[in-house]
């Protein structure tokens, strides 16, 4: 298939690119400006200005929707939140304005969403895709993300992921927690009780190459692989991989709610969510516990 990802040169696309161009498929990218990379074709777009290269959707099957300011780059001023909001919804209305218009038609658009749509809430609920979004700004922000997505559904089959935290050697929250540990000074954060839903990035590719290629897959499905563990237990394992002794104590609340202000929560909170229906739809998760999936980042 033709397949064009907004976002490709993220952690997820850049990954995401290799898997499907090892799969045989035909892919290319959205980017705010031409990529150096020959080997995959750039076209360039402005979604704040409406604007994309006429020629960025000939002949393109298969639509992958990861553009989107980073959830964590910076405080949640009242500017970062509408940016953050923006990147991700203008960027698909754009798409679908020019994906309606498009002969032959898309058959299907696959769109990041995040797993924080249930909350930030530290409980024992397990949240399930059938359960109601949280009236905070992270939940409203995944409500209109996926909202936008659903625009999809009159001219394809669509595909939402709730990804949770994506495990990878090359950036992301990952090397945010093992930075400190390598020197020396690793330590859970707040209580160290918050939930941490996660998913090893070769896992979350491999996710949305099924979700492109089987017909099965259509609506929202966490992109978690359900094994329920704490920032403690994120914390000490990671140390464990990289056979670093933790001994300094929990990175006290109120430090970091003084550093990041209201995007303190995404750290100090997290709530549990199921991979059930991901794996009813046939998906087997090939790193099914934390161990295994930090032994194979930290051994490659």
């Amino acid at each position: 298939m033709k397949i064009l990802i907004s976002g490709g040169t993220g952690l997820i696309g850049s990954a995401l690119t290799k898997l499907l161009v090892a799969n045989g498929h035909d892919v290319s990218h959205l980017s705010r400006s031409k990529s150096s990379d020959n080997k995959v074709a750039t076209f360039v777009w402005n979604p704040s200005k409406g604007e994309m290269d006429d020629v960025a959707l000939e002949g393109v099957e298969a639509i992958v929707h990861l553009a989107g300011a980073g959830i964590a780059d910076g405080k949640w001023t009242e500017q970062q939140k509408k940016i953050i909001i923006d990147s991700r919804v203008e960027s698909a209305h754009l798409l679908y304005q020019k994906a309606k218009e498009h002969n032959p038609p898309l058959k299907v658009f696959v769109s990041a969403s995040g797993i924080s749509y249930y909350g930030l809430d530290t409980t024992e609920t397990i949240y399930s895709e059938s359960d109601s979004p949280s009236n905070d700004f992270i939940g409203k922000c995944c409500v209109l993300w996926e909202e936008a997505a659903d625009q999809f559904s009159e001219i394809s089959r669509v595909v939402k992921l709730r990804t949770g935290i994506v495990l990878s050697k090359n950036g992301g929250a990952l090397e945010k927690i093992a930075q400190p540990i390598k020197f020396g000074f690793g330590a859970p954060l707040g209580s160290g009780d918050q939930w941490v839903p996660y998913i090893h990035i070769d896992d979350l590719c491999e996710m949305y190459l099924e979700a492109i290629e089987k017909e099965n897959y259509s609506g929202v499905y966490n992109a978690v692989n359900g094994d329920h563990v704490t920032n403690a237990d994120l914390t000490k394992e990671t140390a464990k991989a990289l056979k670093k002794p933790l001994w300094i104590p929990n990175v006290p609340s109120f430090a970091l709610k003084a550093v990041f202000g209201e995007m303190g929560r995404l750290i100090l909170e997290g709530s549990r969510a199921s991979a059930e229906k991901i794996k009813t739809a046939g998906f087997d998760f090939r790193y099914s516990t934390l161990r295994d999936a930090l032994s194979a980042i930290y051994k490659s």
